[in-house]
């Protein structure tokens, strides 16, 4: 869209950044006639966390230009491809400056139509800096831009919807139908946003635009705590609402979305985020280090205060997550198995309970017919007499089935049975949480290539994929191993504990991550032109640079515009890019 400039506001004395849109976008009569207003509606916004719009071009300059405020830092993108993914908090965190910033814009009317990473910049802090020395500490490092890009580089008649050309992974089912875009759509954008830097991938993603366009059209992902267990239900939850395919299932706002994550962050402790994000910004690595520990410490008290308050779900789902950081941890196992069985006992003992009240209502009903003087003949009881008691004892002494299954043993002998109708109680044997030989199902997922070979204890797994295997309680070596050395990493082996059945029936899930080789894109010529190569970015050529693939195949294409002063009309260069592999061009 633009080459963007560091430059010097001579007059305020300031550094600035400057967008001088591309030769083929201002000399379309279109865009130029969008450009001053599109621009002048995002210079009225005003947040922290949106990158602000200090000046724009007039429409009589021969430049096409945006002056706006400098961010020194990186890009939401590029931290994701640094880390693979990013902690939970700290992506969630993220995603609440994200949308308290929409929710301005929203206010004003400005729809972002093109929430992605790459349109997200995150300040680098530095320790000392101004961030730290403010006297609150809480100086925001995410900030948003290139509000209605998307709506002005549709005026080059891409679509012929009339509606916003937008990266297809980040566009809401009505944005690509042609539908009406709202705030909701961008709560759409911000949900992918969010997933992707959860869980390292997007949730709708395919080997061109067109399979992933359908993929949002269908509506289909994998939950993100599926996709990584550590993320947790909690916050998987969040997440596919915001990716809900109907707009009206969505949140209503941005804020709402950015109340619903606030909550959750501040239920786990984290009060102070912009704090929070600036440690990992600082130092990610010795961050990364006390998370855990502090994270699972957590979701264990969350645990415990959920129980004691008999919110079994919430119980359930945090001490799931803390299992999914520490799977081989035996008091988190024990404390599982708990609960599970206290879940089961509380499920039990209420059917008991239902079944105890209908035999009441019988017995009841027994006794009015059997009470001195009770017309037995009224209605259409025409059974015998001596039937009818045995029916009644029946109902009135036998104890429901399922209480019987769940009655907890106890240290004294129970009570002799009083009367002749009175039935022995059956012994109930104690409920271990894992038993002889006891199997689980396991669901195998691979983020790399689907081909990949996968081992289990040293045997082969002739099919893994999609479906699920039948595994001993215990402990299980896993070993994912690569198709071949050249495009990708590895192998990557995994010691992993099969937990006792889910009382849900889930099964659990072992993800093997085989990371591709980087690809190299070699341009040596023609010298001083400009290559932009889309999502990869924009070069001056000559260049050769790695970058890191996703997929073991990348197909895109560059645009090369001459140096100024030069009439040479711009070129196309498609190219195919194969991990561990260099496209050049000759």
């Amino acid at each position: 869209m633009a080459t963007v400039y560091r430059a010097r506001d001579r007059r305020l004395v300031r550094e600035v950044a400057v967008k001088i849109i591309h030769r083929h976008l201002r000399e379309n009569q279109e865009v130029a006639r969008r450009f001053v207003s599109e621009a002048r509606a995002v210079a009225k916004l005003r947040h922290p966390n949106i990158v602000e719009v200090y000046d724009v071009s007039d429409a009589g300059d021969d430049e096409r230009y945006l002056v706006v405020e400098l961010v020194r830092g990186t890009t939401l993108r590029k931290l994701i491809a640094e880390h693979e993914h990013l902690p939970p908090e700290v992506a969630a965190i993220i995603a609440m400056e994200i949308a308290a910033a929409l929710d301005h814009a929203h206010g004003l009317g400005v729809i972002h139509r093109d929430v992605k990473p790459e349109n997200v910049l995150v300040a680098t802090p530095v320790a000392g800096g101004a961030e730290e020395r403010a006297s609150d500490g809480d100086v925001p490092l995410i900030k948003i831009t290139d509000f209605g890009i998307a709506k002005l580089l549709d005026a080059q008649g891409v679509t012929s919807t009339g509606q916003v050309l937008g990266s297809p992974a980040h566009m809401a089912p009505e944005q690509i139908e042609g539908g009406d875009v709202t705030a909701r759509s961008d709560v759409f954008g911000l949900g992918v946003l969010l997933y992707e830097a959860l869980v390292g991938r997007l949730p709708f993603d395919g080997k061109n635009p067109a399979q992933v366009l359908r993929r949002v059209l269908e509506g289909t992902f994998t939950p993100a705590d599926k996709a990584r267990p550590t993320i947790g239900a909690r916050l998987s939850a969040i997440v596919s609402k915001a990716l809900a395919h109907d707009a009206a299932d969505r949140y209503a706002s941005a804020a709402e979305l950015a109340d619903a994550l606030r909550s959750e962050l501040e239920a786990l402790g984290f009060t102070e985020p912009r704090k929070e994000l600036r440690s990992f910004l600082l130092a990610p690595a010795d961050y990364t280090a006390v998370y855990e520990k502090l994270i699972v410490e957590r979701l264990v008290a969350r645990a415990e205060s959920a129980r004691a308050d008999r919110d079994i779900p919430l119980s359930a789902a945090c001490l799931n997550r803390a299992l999914a950081f520490r799977p081989d941890d035996a008091g988190l196992l024990a404390e599982v198995a708990t609960l599970g069985r206290r879940e089961r006992l509380r499920k039990n003992l209420r059917s008991a309970a239902m079944a105890a009240g209908a035999s009441i209502l019988v017995a009841g009903a027994a006794f009015a017919l059997l009470r001195p003087g009770a017309d037995r003949t009224r209605g259409q009881q025409t059974k015998p007499p001596q039937e009818t008691k045995a029916n009644e004892v029946e109902a009135d002494t036998r104890p429901a089935p399922s209480a019987r299954r769940v009655a907890a043993p106890s240290a004294e002998p129970p009570p002799k049975p009083e009367g002749p109708r009175s039935r022995p109680k059956q012994p109930v044997a104690p409920v271990r949480a894992t038993q002889v030989n006891e199997t689980a199902n396991v669901r195998i997922t691979v983020d790399g290539p689907q081909n990949a070979t996968v081992r289990i204890d040293g045997v082969q797994q002739e099919s893994w994929f999609g479906g699920t295997k039948v595994l001993q309680v215990g402990p299980h070596r896993f070993e994912f191993i690569p198709p071949n050395t050249e495009c990708c990493e590895g192998p990557h082996v995994l010691d992993v504990f099969v937990k006792p059945p889910d009382p849900s029936g889930q099964p659990q899930m072992v993800r093997g991550v085989i990371k591709f080789r980087p690809a190299t894109l070699d341009i040596p010529g023609p010298a001083g032109w400009t290559a932009s190569c889309g999502t990869l970015g924009t070069f001056v050529i000559p260049f050769q640079k790695q970058f890191e693939m996703k997929n073991a195949n990348l197909t895109g294409e560059c645009s090369l515009y001459p140096p100024e002063g030069v009439t040479e009309a711009p070129k196309a260069l498609v190219f195919k890019l194969t991990a561990g592999g260099t496209f050049s061009v000759r």
